[in-house]
């Protein structure tokens, strides 16, 4: 669904016992620039049952960085890791957060290593039940 500059996009998988797809997140693009061929950049996640609102989008992160938001569900089990483009592994992670509730707060502590002023991706996840990721969430932010 496109509103002008913004776009959301839900992406998710199918189930073996599902009748139809399952949604993951629904990921928030903004358009820059004018024209047809103007890029759509990814800025976030809009979400309802796994969230991360700490830290913001474009926030300035460094390290250790507390990292939160809310999730709704039963037995979760909350990945957080720090990426930056061009890698194919996090330069920080933090495993296994145990969650669940109705909308219950979660938040974490990760500590990474990188370059002053590289842009880098905040990414929290839970899965399991059906699949190794079942939802996610991710913020853009900048290394100081």
């Amino acid at each position: 669904m496109t509103d002008g500059p913004h776009a959301r996009v839900h992406v998710g998988f199918r189930a073996e016992d599902a009748s139809r797809p399952l949604v993951a997140a629904v990921v928030h693009l903004m358009r820059y620039g004018q024209g047809d061929d103007a890029p759509w950049e990814v800025v976030g996640t809009d979400d309802t049952t796994l969230s991360l609102t700490r830290p913001a989008y474009g926030a300035s992160a460094g390290s250790p960085l507390t990292v939160g938001g809310r999730v709704t569900g039963v037995d979760e089990s909350i990945r957080v890791q720090v990426r930056h483009p061009g890698s194919d592994t996090p330069v920080g992670e933090r495993c296994c957060l145990p969650a669940g509730g109705e909308n219950a707060a979660w938040s974490a502590r990760v500590s990474f290593t990188a370059q002053p002023g590289r842009t880098l991706t905040v990414v929290a996840s839970t899965g399991g039940h059906v699949a190794e990721v079942e939802r996610f969430a991710v913020t853009g932010v900048t290394s100081p």
